[in-house]
């Protein structure tokens, strides 16, 4: 049997009181409750937990002796702690003075061997500068003496040394009187600069050698003597030997920029002055010179090339100011690098907007020219003045045909070809404008140029396409008459779209934001209304010379015979053949206004057509009188119409057809069924007149008394 210590030990798990007592009760023999060798014998478990009990009793004792003892000494070094840690404080607190005293000393001395330096500086800097002016004096004597005996003066590697001590004596000459020391004050003069010249020499060659570090010591030195600025143009002079070995001195530029940008640095105390006169340099020179050869040859000989070279040079430059706006140029480099561009191109500028307007005048003119030319067509006049207008006056009020109508064998006098070459050439002009003009003068160069698109592509080429197709339509009672103007509209209406694509993509974004889009927007609505008027004439006219044919077609067509056959018996109930003549010729038009209109356009075009057509269709029906057979016909002819009327795809329309159609039914309906028929639905609403005005037209009218139902 295991002792509460062994139970406790054996136990590697946290305690568990039940986990313990099942364990213990497992142990002893015969506490076992199943299965077990032994019988379960409880008086034996009783007096095994009697005995663990008072095991665990002893063992609880035992460990409070030893928590006990344990405090005990944990009490007494926690004591003998506190007493050291005070002990430590205060041999801290002693060190901490000692610290303070020796900070105290050591400042004391500092102090002291301070004032002694102050006072063996104030005694040692009087005497160096004795010594160096009786060094000066020696050298001076050398001078004074005219023979120059220091090895400083003739050793070629004491040159750095040389040229320190001859920067000093120009300085002291430059004080002395000349009439006393002419003599010495030239003779130095004439050293220093044969130093200064053998210095640029030397700095010279080593750039040539690629030798940075001898060029960065010669430079220092050079940079307290007057040829300074001599070195530096030197300097910038090579770098550009052999940089420009290709066609493009653009790109040669920004390549030897950003070479030696890395290499003034390590030469030049100040690489931003050398940086900014190397740049200023190669604009006021090489950049200069390429634009003046590139521009100088085109612009009297070829303008096109002209405008397209200044836009490309200037573009070309203005990106390669950007790239040197990298390097570090001063504070101010974007005003500086602004500067240099407008003296290279500021003479050209000034011209430009003139000579864009002036070429986009011609080449437009001759794009238009072109164009008549290869239609063998004379362009007619448009003409102004009083005369002019009265015409233009009389036709919008009137719709008359003034003047006779002039045969274009279907030419329509439009083409996107022109257009498009038209647009093109604004295009670019509006572009170069975008880049060249000031930006206080960007509007204004912009409406200008618009100007001339609405002068020669509205004005030059739609607009007179609309006068020759105006006065190509023929009068309404023309026969056979060819109506091209539907075309006009329709490529008139394709190129607006065009032009107006152009307006919002190009020129927007360069007035947007000025007094001058005002301008152009009322300028664009005056063209618009202008053309739309012309547009609605010829339309209006055109729609006229339709009814005119439905109208010719039906008088040649019908016949009286065909609503009142000699032999009601023998007819075949079927439209007759001017209704179908109508109605192809109708099928035909609707489908052409179709293709020549777009949007909101087509249906109201057909709208009028198809009023025009059942106003037409109304009041030839009138101008017949009807037997019962000819009524069904003339039933046939209306539904055949209806048909036709179905294609307009608008409900007026159709409405208007149906009612035609109930009203064609008074032609046949039996007499007493009369006022019946006019009560219905489709009839109610019209005028009895016109309902009595369709009964009238039966043959029957009078036999029958029809004329009571309406009284």
């Amino acid at each position: 049997i295991l002792t509460p210590g062994q139970l406790f030990i054996s136990c590697s798990e946290p305690f568990d009181a039940d986990e313990y007592i099942e364990r213990l009760a497992w142990r002893t023999p015969g506490g076992g409750s199943k299965g077990g060798a032994e019988a379960f014998d409880p008086k034996r478990l009783l007096e095994e937990f009697e005995n663990h009990i008072e095991e665990l009793k002893h063992l609880d004792e035992k460990i409070q002796r030893r928590v006990e003892k344990l405090e005990h000494q944990c009490h007494r070094e926690a004591k003998e702690f506190a007493h050291k840690v005070q002990d430590l404080q205060r041999s801290n607190q002693v060190a901490f003075q000692h610290f303070q005293e020796l900070d105290e000393h050591i400042s004391y001395v500092a102090t002291k061997v301070c004032h002694l330096g102050d006072q063996l500086e104030g005694v040692n800097t009087p005497r160096q500068r004795a010594v160096e002016a009786q060094r000066l004096m020696t050298y001076f004597n050398e001078f004074l003496d005219g023979e120059l005996r220091s090895d400083v003066f003739n050793n070629p590697e004491k040159i750095k040394e040389a040229a320190d001590i001859i920067q000093k004596l120009h300085l002291i000459a430059q004080e002395l009187p000349f009439d006393r020391f002419a003599d010495v004050k030239a003779k130095i003069a004439s050293k220093y600069h044969d130093l200064e010249r053998q210095l640029i020499q030397e700095f010279t060659a080593a750039q040539r050698r690629g030798e940075i570090g001898r060029m960065q010591e010669v430079a220092a030195v050079l940079l307290h003597f007057k040829g300074y600025a001599h070195c530096v143009d030197v300097y910038i002079k090579q770098c550009q030997e052999g940089a420009y070995m290709r066609s493009d001195v653009f790109e040669d530029t920004a390549l030897l920029c950003q070479r030696v940008n890395k290499q003034v640095g390590e030469v030049f105390q100040s690489p931003e002055t050398v940086m900014t006169k190397l740049i200023q340099n190669i604009f006021e020179n090489k950049l200069q010179a390429h634009v003046k050869e590139k521009l100088d040859e085109t612009r009297r000989s070829d303008v096109e090339q002209y405008l397209k070279n200044l836009y490309d040079l200037y573009t070309r430059t203005t990106a390669l100011a950007s790239k040197l706006t990298e390097f570090n140029l001063g504070s101010d480099k974007h005003t500086f690098l602004s500067k240099l561009i407008k003296n290279i191109f500021s003479t050209y500028l000034e011209s430009y907007i003139e000579m864009e307007k002036d070429y986009l005048r011609t080449r437009s003119a001759m794009i238009l020219q072109r164009y008549y030319d290869s239609k063998n067509h004379q362009k007619r006049p448009q003409g102004g003045g009083s005369i002019q207008e009265l015409k233009e006056r009389i036709r919008q009020r009137t719709n008359l045909p003034l003047g006779p109508s002039i045969d274009t064998h279907g030419e329509t006098f439009l083409s996107q070809e022109v257009v498009v070459n038209l647009l093109q050439e604004t295009r670019h002009a509006f572009e170069r404008c975008n880049r060249l003009s000031d930006p206080s003068d960007l509007p204004k160069n912009a409406f200008s140029i618009f100007l001339l698109l609405v002068e020669h592509l509205c004005m030059d080429h739609i607009d007179y396409a609309l006068e020759i197709g105006l006065s190509a339509i023929p009068s309404a009672d023309a026969k056979n008459a060819n109506l091209y103007f539907l075309d006009v509209v329709q490529q008139a209406n394709t190129i607006f779209h065009l032009f107006d694509k152009q307006f919002n993509d190009h020129l927007m974004p360069l007035i947007s934001s000025s007094p001058k889009l005002t301008e152009c927007l009322h300028k664009k609505k005056e063209v618009i209304e202008q053309m739309e008027v012309k547009l609605d004439t010829g339309i209006d006219r055109t729609l006229n010379c339709m009814v005119g044919q439905m109208k010719h077609i039906l008088a040649t067509e019908q016949k009286k015979t065909d609503f009142r056959p000699e032999d009601e018996n023998n007819v075949m109930i079927q439209c007759t053949a001017a209704c179908s003549k109508v109605c192809v010729y109708v099928s035909r038009q609707v489908e052409r206004v179709r293709k020549s209109m777009d949007g909101k356009n087509v249906d109201t075009v057909l709208t009028e057509l198809g009023v025009r057509f059942h106003r037409l269709i109304h009041e030839h029906l009138q101008q017949y009188s009807y037997s019962s057979m000819g009524g069904m016909l003339a039933i046939c002819d209306v539904a055949e119409y209806r048909k036709s009327a179905k294609d307009f795809r608008v409900p007026l329309v159709l409405q208007l057809f149906d009612t035609l159609h109930a009203l064609c039914n008074l032609l046949v309906v039996a007499p007493d069924n009369l006022k019946q028929v006019c009560s219905g639905e489709q009839l109610t609403n019209l005028d009895r007149n016109l309902l009595h005005a369709f009964v009238q037209l039966r043959v029957d009218y009078r036999q029958a008394r029809l004329g009571r139902h309406f009284s």
